[in-house]
């Protein structure tokens, strides 16, 4: 097997919702080609919290060598709200392999993969997995299929299944027209030329679109096709055909089998090596749409796909390579860092050891241990380069949670352990907020904050105490209005003396503080302004009204007067603090709350329940377009405090096919009952913590 042969490697992704089986085919794979021994153990989900809930929630890559073609597998979570990793192994791949429960369809996760797929240009084919499943029929699988995604492109069965139900038990290609028969889960299938009597009876329309939606994609072919008829044309040329129209997203194949009983998966291997897609055949363009040379520049060139961090290994990034080759003790150049670092080993990812290497070169995913500055999406290079690698941006996170350690030992080991979990998942996100004192953790949604607070304690070993996320509510005025103040304190010794007279007036929204000194005659004397200002910004930290930051005022200090002996910096410091104080009351203070620039996508039958919905949370719609395959986008402005529990509503409303996303749009004033409900909520909060 010549492994330096771009032409001999895979990179694939099986994809699909929750329990359709994509974990249970990875065992499969490996029962198959590696050195596993039975199916149904989930090798892969090595993470305890994986084992726990039996599910998968971040990518898993492996290799596999079958006969003369390297592949490169991602087992991918089947939840939208691992939407991060779903999103990273569709971009890696070249091949998307969309796996279907054959007893529920097309579900809500499939449909979004579809489109992700289509947006991000990807060759899809689907395989029907668990049709020994009863009440399974196969003919209703093509044809929901078809109803979702033949809008598009042909929906194009590769095979029929011999047998449904318990009696499934093996597939008819209907290219080649050989019957594949699985006796047991770990012998190899039996192959006949003879067409099972239970698939006859659809084998000759099937076969005939076949054909059909492979030749419309060749003109060349087609003609051919007219003249002489299916008898005229090679199986090459058939096999040639097929794969460009695969390629060109004109047709995606369908293939049938059951994972659990090793039925078909050979199969799919053996199609995506004769049809699949190429690593040579994929475009990039770099950041400023510029497509990148891959045949003409033999310098490395590559990006990162995933980050695996573990307490005691350290971290293992594994990359993409598109252009050159890597050798062991080479320096890579990560573009977005602006940093040199050498690798000094260099591995395939294997299932049970990782394989090491001397060089990679393209096509290959490579894993490099304990790289100090590496992010998912970065782009690597064997030298300095102008330009990075146009890579989808990752979506903002949807629900958050504050979290405190339960000691305060542990609050850099938290630091450090919610930067590792950031790096691993482009999706998860956490801040320390000085205005509230917490640290909040973001993510998509319940489940995928749940697991990531899971391995915080479970995988670093942390205590902590989770709760509901504080706004970070400001405070301003409405109008303009004068304060004095005079600190006058006499100790033995030197006194304290301090004497402001100021006026605050509002500023627009957004433009935070701005200090005017209009003393005239040296009243109060140069070097003390400052401390007049600094005074100020420190009473501007809590407000009169529920101790939340004051923003957007003009604070002018007009007259005063001062000591020679007494006046002191921290004398101006204390006068301007109550100076501000009292003017902010003689004012008529409000609380600001952040409003949310929100996009809400959700299927058109759901579109009016949704803006309902948006309105009764004081939102306000700001528009509405078709984005196109039955869905709606949504423009809206929502206040924060309302999109705190919004993620599980939308999931109501739409049957979980909606989703959002959101980022700070600006502050604005909240209403008189909101304003009250707010700094009575304060009120207990600070007696709370008082006891």
């Amino acid at each position: 097997m010549n492994i330096n042969n771009p032409n001999n490697k895979r990179i694939v992704g099986l994809f699909g919702h929750h329990w359709c089986g994509k974990t249970v085919m990875t065992d499969a794979l490996l029962m198959n080609y590696a050195t596993a021994d039975r199916i149904g153990q989930r090798f892969l989900d090595r993470d305890p919290i994986e084992k726990e809930r039996e599910g998968t929630f971040s990518n898993h890559i492996f290799s596999l060598d079958v006969d003369d073609t390297r592949f490169y597998f991602f087992d991918t979570p089947g939840s939208a709200e691992f939407i991060g990793e779903i999103q990273v192994a569709l971009t890696a791949v070249d091949n998307v392999v969309i796996v279907i429960n054959a007893s529920s369809g097309v579900e809500v996760t499939t449909e979004r993969i579809w489109h992700m797929a289509q947006d991000l240009d990807k060759p899809i084919m689907f395989f029907v997995n668990q049709m020994d499943k009863d009440g399974v029929d196969f003919q209703n699988i093509i044809q929901d299929l078809r109803e979702n995604f033949g809008d598009s492109i042909k929906i194009a069965p590769l095979q029929l299944p011999v047998g449904q139900g318990s009696s499934f038990k093996g597939v008819t290609d209907l290219l080649t027209k050989e019957t594949f028969i699985y006796s047991s889960i770990k012998s190899k299938p039996a192959k006949q030329q003879v067409i099972p009597q239970e698939v006859e009876p659809y084998f000759t329309e099937y076969h005939s679109e076949l054909i059909e939606d492979i030749v419309v994609s060749s003109e060349e072919l087609m003609e051919k096709y007219f003249e002489t008829g299916e008898e005229g044309l090679t199986p090459d040329e058939i096999k040639s055909a097929f794969h460009q129209a695969y390629v060109n997203k004109e047709v995606a194949p369908v293939l049938f089998g059951s994972a659990i009983k090793n039925i078909g998966v050979d199969r799919l291997v053996s199609h995506i090596k004769d049809i699949g897609a190429l690593p040579v055949e994929r475009t990039f363009y770099t950041n400023e749409n510029q497509e990148i040379d891959l045949e003409n520049d033999e310098s490395l060139l590559g990006f990162i796909v995933k980050n695996e961090v573990d307490p005691f290994v350290g971290k293992m990034t594994y990359i993409r390579i598109l252009r050159g080759s890597l050798k062991s003790g080479a320096s890579i150049y990560i573009v977005e860092e602006n940093t040199k670092e050498k690798i000094s080993h260099i591995y395939i990812p294997k299932y049970e050891k990782n394989e090491e290497i001397e060089e990679a070169n393209i096509g290959d995913i490579v894993v490099i241990p304990k790289l100090k500055t590496s992010k998912i999406n970065q782009t690597i290079s064997s030298v300095e380069i102008p330009f990075t690698i146009k890579l989808p941006e990752f979506p903002e996170p949807m629900i958050s949670k504050a979290i405190t350690p339960k000691s305060k030992n542990e609050i850099d080991k938290i630091t450090d352990s919610l930067a590792k979990l950031a790096e691993s998942d482009p999706t998860f996100k956490w801040e320390f907020d000085p205005e509230t004192a917490e640290t909040v953790i973001s993510g998509m949604g319940t489940v995928h904050l749940e697991i990531m607070i899971e391995k915080l304690k479970k995988t670093f070993g942390i205590n902590f105490e989770v709760g509901k996320p504080k706004i970070a509510y400001k405070e301003t005025i409405r109008s303009k209005s004068q304060a004095e103040y005079k600190h006058k304190k006499q100790t033995g010794g030197h006194g304290q003396y301090g004497h402001v007279k100021i006026e605050i007036e509002p500023l627009e929204r957004g433009q935070g503080y701005e200090f005017v000194d209009k003393i005239v005659g040296g009243v109060i004397p140069k070097n003390y302004i400052p401390s007049v200002d600094k005074g100020i910004r420190e009473a501007m930290k809590r407000g009169v009204l529920a101790g939340y930051p004051v923003v957007d005022v003009r604070v002018i200090l007009y007259d005063g007067s001062y000591h020679e002996v007494d006046s002191s910096d921290i004398s101006f410091q204390i006068a301007a603090r109550n100076a501000f104080k009292i003017a902010m009351e003689n004012d008529s203070p409000v609380i600001l709350e952040p409003i949310m620039y929100v996009e809400i996508f959700v299927p058109n039958q759901y579109t009016g329940d949704v803006i309902g919905e948006i309105t009764a949370r004081r939102g306000r719609p700001m528009g509405m377009e078709s984005v196109g395959k039955g869905y709606d986008k949504i423009m809206a402005e929502v206040p924060l405090a309302e999109m705190l529990d919004f993620s599980p509503r939308l999931s109501s409303i739409s049957s979980g096919k909606g989703y959002f996303n959101m980022k700070l749009s600006h502050y604005a004033e909240v209403s008189p009952d909101i304003q009250n409900r707010i700094i009575e909520e304060r009120r207990r909060e600070e007696e709370a913590q008082g006891k």
